[in-house]
């Protein structure tokens, strides 16, 4: 046996041993892993549309520091979460743990807060990419007036860019791999591209403006903060700016099997993805906030204030043209892989018998070893939900908030359970600083639930208290008595025919 031959041997034994088949292809390496979780952070889709924010609220300080103090937090959680995906590499993620360490309710509700959130990580990007494409590449680059605009034209343009989404997705995850590859290093490239161009033509060098905080909220940034709030207030939604970037790193973790070595790969993936997005983004948040020629005015352009600054920029015409197109083509890569992780959670969380039509949404394609109708369910409610909710602002908040909520349950549950229930680890440890890790992971999460609801996040308020009656009523009303949860104890035992029988359904024979 090869190396890889042994390694996908006892990913499958470990798949088994949970009570899963091995139907998806495990086809990818621990680079493609990283690359679909650095793909879907991408530092060029929320590091770019979310800027506004930073300066609306605490202006260069908040950009930069703010990005660090975001940036290391997310970091922590990354690796809260890979400690425990080291030990349970499924494609369910944090619900399968969430069920294991915290109890069947709790990996339930844990499913539905994180689909919800994937289900926004999709449409707030799509939303983002149509942007980008009218305002940098259809307007900029090719000089159409797109003044006229509007709703409708966001909607037919969000539908077009989510199917051909599903369809990569649909024609197996080869083909999708090879995409987030591409995107991997394409976003470095054009990071440090981008960096340059607002160092060599815009920089003022006034190194001051990275650490001055300016409370921007209310008049002063736009109007993007509605109203003027305190400075703690202001500096805590403002680290949405971060954690609106840096988050879908779970997508390690929802394409564990189809990794090979996963035990190892999908805890490296998630830090690696979210350490290199804290580092480049860093870099490239402090080149835009040094090369505004005022920062007050870049402040009070609002949601507009990144595209003014760029378009503004003096740079050669023919390098802001490719580095534009190169910015939606991140920004839709990064969709494109976070309809990848969310279709892998439908797919999971079906499997289990959580969805209503569960039977539908867990089947996988035999010619093409992708949960096709899991992949579409996907796209469908992405699109739907930026229908409801148009305003990109309010659903970049959502995205954060619930993926942030269903990061910190299996942390949570894992704080309780380790050492008692949760006596069985994979190969990476966090030792003395799991406890402390998971503490900090559920109070950082805590005050982000706060600032992710105010003004104008506010909608996310209707979403949340419905999600919360809407969960409550279903568990206690029906899902508790029929929702069994991940196969424990004598279920994976018996699970062993049926496994066998899944895996020659789509060919996967001899290990």
């Amino acid at each position: 046996m090869r190396p890889s031959e042994i390694d996908k041997s006892e990913d499958v034994k470990v798949l088994h041993s949970m009570g899963y088949a091995q139907e998806l292809a495990r086809r990818m390496s621990g680079f493609s892993n990283f690359a679909i979780s650095f793909s879907i952070i991408c530092i060029l889709a929320g590091g770019i549309t979310s800027f506004p924010l930073a300066m609306a609220t605490g202006s260069g300080f908040e950009a930069t520091i703010g990005w660090a103090i975001g940036g290391v937090f997310a970091l922590v959680v990354a690796a809260s979460l890979g400690q425990i995906g080291s030990a349970y590499p499924t494609a369910g993620g944090l619900y399968h743990w969430s069920s294991i360490l915290g109890g069947r309710g709790w990996g339930w509700a844990t499913a539905w807060i994180n689909l919800l959130g994937l289900i926004f990580v999709v449409a707030s990007v799509n939303v983002g990419v149509y942007a980008l494409f009218k305002d940098l590449v259809w307007a900029g680059v090719f000089g159409h007036d797109v003044s006229a605009w509007g709703y409708q034209e966001q909607v037919i343009g969000v539908v077009i860019i989510t199917l051909t989404q599903a369809l990569f997705n649909h024609f197996g995850i080869k083909l999708t791999t090879a995409l987030t590859d591409f995107s991997g290093y394409l976003i470095l490239v054009v990071a440090v591209v981008l960096t340059a161009m607002f160092l060599i033509w815009g920089a003022s060098w006034d190194f001051s403006r990275l650490t001055t905080f300016v409370n921007n909220t209310g008049d002063a940034g736009g109007g993007y903060v509605p109203t003027a709030r305190t400075a703690l207030v202001a500096f805590l939604i403002g680290l949405l700016y971060p954690l609106y970037t840096i988050t879908g790193f779970d997508a390690s973790a929802h394409t564990s099997e189809e990794t090979h070595n996963a035990r190892v790969a999908v805890p490296r993936g998630m830090i690696h993805s979210v350490l290199w997005s804290l580092i480049f983004g860093f870099v490239m948040a402090v080149s835009f906030v040094l090369a505004s020629p005022d920062l007050a005015a870049t402040a009070k352009d609002g949601g507009n204030a990144w595209f003014n600054l760029f378009n503004n920029l003096p740079a050669p015409f023919l390098l802001k043209s490719i580095v534009a197109i190169a910015i939606v083509v991140a920004n839709y890569i990064c969709a494109l892989a976070g309809l990848t992780s969310t279709s892998r959670m439908i797919f999971a969380f079906a499997r289990d018998g959580g969805l209503p039509g569960s039977s539908m949404w867990k089947t996988v394609s035999p010619t093409w070893r992708t949960p096709v109708a899991a992949i579409w369910l996907g796209a469908v409610l992405s699109v739907a939900a930026t229908l409801y909710s148009p305003a990109f602002a309010a659903l970049a908040a959502g995205c954060a908030l619930f993926l942030y909520v269903s990061y910190a349950m299996p942390v949570a549950a894992g704080l309780f359970a380790e050492g008692k229930t949760w006596t069985e680890f994979g190969p990476f440890r966090l030792g003395m600083w799991s406890k402390p890790f998971a503490i900090i992971t559920i109070l950082g999460v805590l005050i982000l639930m706060y600032a992710g609801i105010q003004p104008p996040f506010d909608i996310l308020i209707n979403y949340a208290i419905g999600l919360i009656i809407l969960l409550a009523v279903l568990w206690f009303g029906l899902e508790s008595r029929r929702f069994k949860g991940p196969p424990i104890g004598a279920d994976i035992a018996r699970r062993q025919a049926e496994i066998a029988a899944a895996e020659v359904a789509v060919g996967e024979t001899g290990h």
